[in-house]
């Protein structure tokens, strides 16, 4: 690998990440090159990269679903059940971060795992989270959402929806990163109106309006499933913690475009630390809210069908009298429906490409236009939007449900390989005599950090369908949606084990040195502190 130290630096187009894997081995070890990867255009900045995994915290699983999280669990069942997610969520990034950082791959989290751990786990990740992609949960919640101002058929929503997710992916991840900073910015600008609206009410602000405080604290704290007393109120804790995962979909995938973004190292590094200062302020404080102003008994919120007119948010405004307001939570939340569906189209794309890059999947998802963009990976994605008109008819919240929880075992499947493949690095540095002060950047409490985050993620993982196992609760779609991922998961590794004869690598042989050279090669510029007022911005900026 030439030196380009000197221009990198200066010109972080030609920064060119370290990023094909190929299939063959040399005494054991995992050979690396740049052929395919330098195809892709590095057209995200770090305030795209970093409004990206504020986009991916503040899904549409916050504003549409939490109704129902609230009447299984409680009030502050409800706030305990997010903070106890968002822990996960900010551990599990700050793992993310340390090996993103050190190896900004496009396929983040698969071509990780390929690397570090097995070529045939990265296969059957690849395809699983191809899968995942393909399921358009975002687009029947759009369709669903509109369901609030207009009476026609949603497969007309879905239709304009789906073409303009289509146009906005084939114009290049700049014209995505710029879409998505708009978005977030209306998002972000939503969510700190609500929680002061929210406030108000909570403190009697409100014309003709009593003040709340923690009444619903009191009155309705803990909520029972399946049976009464301590275990009933532990089980819908733990039956709505699979739900509270979907309201953070997506923030694992801040690095996925790490072949796209300038200075990737930095800029990955710095998106996933601050997850956990937005978690823990403005998540949590939005939830906190939420739960004084509303009370878990609200028969409103007890049967959602997942459009807004039964989001707690709009629920508790309307109460309030307040005429305007909900109307602009509908508008923001059918944008960031769209922006989640959005993303989908990128994460599909750019994972067939780099399954593709290393003969994982067809070479013809190699192709990509003169401005870099894998259009044959955009087209087959788009192929499978079709499968949202399944919520036109009458049972669209049991789809919406379905999709849902389809999507949170993939995201749960996921939070364990990012763990996984922190572990699994420390163990090749620690073989091969590094120390972690080779890393480019670092995070406290490493590895113990990963090992609590897989632990809590596998056993959700595992448990996130256990209503299927009580007298007469099963239900074989929710069977079928929670646990398919893991035997699929399964059957993948084994398959491309037996195909291509593959073997765990020993962490001896996994090659970091070409790692460590790109470092050497290729600085990027140092982590700058925010000054003063800076710190101000530091939620979405």
């Amino acid at each position: 690998m030439t030196s380009s130290a000197s221009n990198s630096s200066k010109n972080p187009d030609k920064h060119v990440e370290v990023a094909q894997i190929d299939l063959e081995s040399e005494e054991g070890s995992v050979k690396i090159n740049l052929n395919h990867e330098q195809k892709l255009r590095r057209g995200l900045e770090r305030r795209h990269v970093e409004m990206l995994a504020l986009v991916g915290i503040f899904g549409t699983g916050l504003f549409v679903s939490s109704g129902s999280t609230l009447a299984l669990v409680g009030n502050v069942g409800m706030l305990i059940a997010y903070l106890f997610v968002g822990i996960i969520v900010c551990i599990n990034q700050a793992a993310n971060a340390e090996v993103s950082s050190f190896m900004p791959l496009t396929g983040f989290y698969i071509k990780h795992a390929e690397h570090l751990i097995d070529e045939a786990l990265g296969f059957s990740l690849g395809w699983i989270m191809v899968y995942g992609n393909l399921v358009p949960s975002e687009l029947s919640a759009a369709a669903v959402i509109m369901t609030y101002w207009s009476d026609l058929n949603p497969a007309v929503w879905i239709t304009i929806f789906g073409l303009v997710v289509v146009s906005s992916t084939i114009f290049g991840v700049k014209f995505y990163g710029e879409l998505e900073y708009v978005l977030g910015t209306l998002k972000i600008m939503l969510i700190m109106g609500l929680f002061i609206t929210c406030l108000v009410i909570d403190l009697g602000g409100v014309k003709g309006q009593d003040r709340i405080g923690f009444r619903y604290w009191k009155e309705t704290p803990w909520n029972s499933y399946y049976t009464t007393g301590s275990v009933g109120k532990f089980l819908a804790f733990w039956k709505c913690v699979s739900g509270v995962v979907y309201s953070f979909g997506g923030v694992q995938y801040i690095s996925m475009f790490g072949g796209e973004t300038k200075y990737p190292r930095r800029s990955i590094f710095v998106a996933a630390k601050r997850i956990a200062i937005r978690v823990l302020t403005l998540y949590f404080c939005i939830v906190f809210v939420l739960t004084l102003i509303l009370s878990s008994k609200e028969p409103a919120i007890a049967t959602s069908t997942g459009t807004v007119s039964h989001s707690p948010f709009v629920i508790a405004i309307k109460r309030a009298k307040i005429k305007v307001l909900p109307h602009i939570i509908n508008a923001v939340v059918l944008s960031s429906a769209i922006s989640a569906a959005n993303l989908s189209q990128m994460q599909g794309s750019r994972i067939l490409y780099a399954l593709a890059s290393n003969g994982r999947a067809p070479k013809i998802f190699l192709r990509t236009t003169k401005k870099g963009v894998p259009y044959v990976g955009i087209i087959f994605v788009s192929s499978f939007l079709p499968l949202a008109y399944m919520s036109c008819s009458d049972s669209a919240s049991t789809v919406f449900s379905w999709f849902q929880s389809i999507t949170s075992s993939n995201l749960l499947v996921g939070w364990c390989t990012i763990s996984l493949n922190h572990i699994f690095l420390h163990r090749a540095l620690k073989a091969q005599g590094y120390g972690r002060d080779v890393l480019p950047y670092k995070i406290k409490f490493a590895p113990y950090a990963a090992w609590i985050s897989l632990f809590f993620s596998f056993l959700i993982l595992l448990t996130s369908g256990f209503a299927n196992f009580l007298n007469g609760n099963f239900d074989t779609s929710s069977f079928f949606s929670s646990y398919f991922v893991i035997p699929l998961l399964i059957v993948l590794t084994l398959f491309w084990k037996v195909l291509k004869r593959t073997k765990m690598h020993s962490p001896k042989d996994v090659d970091l040195k070409t790692f460590l050279d790109d470092i050497e090669e290729n600085p990027e510029p140092p982590i700058e502190r925010p000054k003063g007022k800076e710190w101000l911005f530091i939620l979405w900026a």
